[in-house]
């Protein structure tokens, strides 16, 4: 499953050009709970490949740390909890954007011999080269966490493919450390006012998003114009548009029904004038158009971090509901629009320390119930829901369609090298600006995502 990253969160993000200091708030994800490692032991590879083989462990030897400002308060909280282990703490971009610093360090750290952290915050994106050598004879920079390190019984906690873009060649080399599972946002005291019931499929969504057009102009139930509109739509719609088949082999099929079958909904509420193609985070629109967004078909922090923090919806107004379903399904499978993640570095001297860190980030409900945004580890998400900062804003409880919905996050849509928001901001957004509709612009976007495949060693395939 691939993540705009950590505002992609995202978020890597890769995240909402112009909403860039909302999502980073939103993609943010900090804190949780301890797991056991004993590094000192070779465990065998589930996968039957090489085992994971420590440098020599130095246990209380000082770690170094790498986060963003982001979480950069979570790690100070486990230090002054933690009393008894010595940090260093760094603050970085913790490749938000699409920075490529943290590769570039580790690829001279590579080169000298010394210097790589033991802990950092990074995006799934960054995982694609941290789980390979940077150059050959060269280790790995990111441990194999499954080997040894974090409890298998911990890592099943975390929801239904939360881990994928942490995992490749059979081995876990991340935790993740939040999800943003797209749902169904829709102003509760509007559709109630105007008798709308609230859909529960793609064919009701497009019905009454022609019907708001005719009764209530102005009114809309979206918009594709943001940075990663496409993670809130077409992977909702499970469109191939990013679909590893092989680990070098990527799958680019636009003309593929599931890809068709959403664009040709979109372009029919997009004329209708119910869908904008300008961006909910673009400038002036929360002043235009803020209180006219009848629903929204987005990440779980929309909520507080759209309509609460940038459109200012009064409190009790806007709730969610689970994701659409395709005629056919009994089960949606639905997108995601950020979460950042946290890695080990293999040459760490003190496993057992960083992995305690990682796993206390990503786990602990002292930390995570407080989190701004949604936890991928499913225990402390369940506390993080019965936070009142975290549904008191609503106008009903949001725990069930967010719960439904991190598990049905498709892991179609598959973690690569580069940003899957390039190509949509640089040939999609603009064919939208001149009045191109998105069914038109699959051929081009096609070539873009295909070219930069390309360009970062992959093969392509079409079909």
């Amino acid at each position: 499953m691939r993540s705009s990253g950590s505002p992609r969160t995202g978020l890597r993000r890769t995240a909402v050009q112009a909403g860039a200091a909302l999502l980073a708030l939103a993609a943010a994800t900090v804190l949780a709970g301890c797991a056991s490692a004993d590094p000192g032991k070779d465990t065998a590879s589930p996968a039957g490949g090489t085992a994971f083989k420590p440098v020599t462990q130095k246990e209380g030897s000082p770690i170094t740390v790498w986060a963003d400002s982001t979480r950069l308060p979570a790690v100070q909280a486990y230090q002054k909890s933690h009393p008894d282990v010595k940090m260093k703490i760094v603050t970085y971009d913790g490749g938000a954007d699409g920075s490529t610093y943290l590769q570039t360090k580790v690829r001279l750290f590579d080169r000298t011999g010394n210097g790589w952290p033991d802990v950092v915050f990074g995006t799934p994106t960054d995982v694609t080269w941290a789980s390979a050598a940077t150059k050959p004879g060269a280790v790995p920079f990111a441990a194999p966490l499954d080997q040894g390190l974090v409890p298998q019984s911990t890592l099943d906690g975390f929801a239904k493919g939360s881990l994928t873009p942490c995992q490749f060649d059979g081995h876990t080399y991340c935790l993740r450390n939040d999800i943003a599972q797209v749902v169904l946002w829709y102003n509760k005291a509007l559709m109630d006012q105007w008798g709308y019931q609230v859909p529960t499929t793609w064919a009701q969504y497009e019905a009454l998003g022609e019907k708001v057009a005719k009764e209530h102009p102005g009114y809309l139930v979206g918009s594709v114009g943001d940075t990663n509109s496409q993670e809130s739509y077409l992977w909702s719609s499970q469109c191939p548009a990013f679909s590893l088949v092989k680990a070098d082999t990527l799958r680019v099929a636009l003309q593929d029904p599931k890809c068709t079958r959403m664009t040709t909904l979109l372009d029919k509420l997009i004329a209708a004038k119910a869908v904008s193609t300008q961006g909910f985070f673009s400038q002036g629109f929360a002043k235009s158009s803020g209180s006219k967004v009848l629903m929204a078909y987005g990440p779980s922090w929309y909520g507080q971090y759209l309509f609460k923090a940038a459109f200012n919806t009064p409190a009790k107004q806007m709730a969610a509901a689970a994701p659409l379903t395709w005629p056919g399904e009994t089960t949606a499978s639905t997108g995601n629009v950020g979460g950042g993640v946290w890695m080990v570095s293999a040459h760490s001297a003190d496993l057992k320390a960083s992995t305690d860190l990682v796993s206390w980030l990503t786990t602990s409900n002292d930390n995570q119930a407080s989190a701004p945004t949604y936890p991928a580890y499913t225990p402390a998400a369940t506390a993080w829901l019965a936070n009142p900062a975290n549904r008191d804003y609503f106008a009903t409880d949001v725990s069930g369609p967010f719960q439904q919905a991190a598990g049905e996050v498709w892991t179609g849509w598959s973690n690569t090298k580069f940003s899957d928001a390039t190509a949509w901001s640089s040939v999609v957004l603009p064919a939208l600006t001149a009045g191109k509709t998105l069914t038109q612009t699959l051929p081009a976007w096609q070539s873009a995502i295909s070219d930069e495949a390309k360009a970062d060693g992959y093969q392509v395939t079409n079909k």
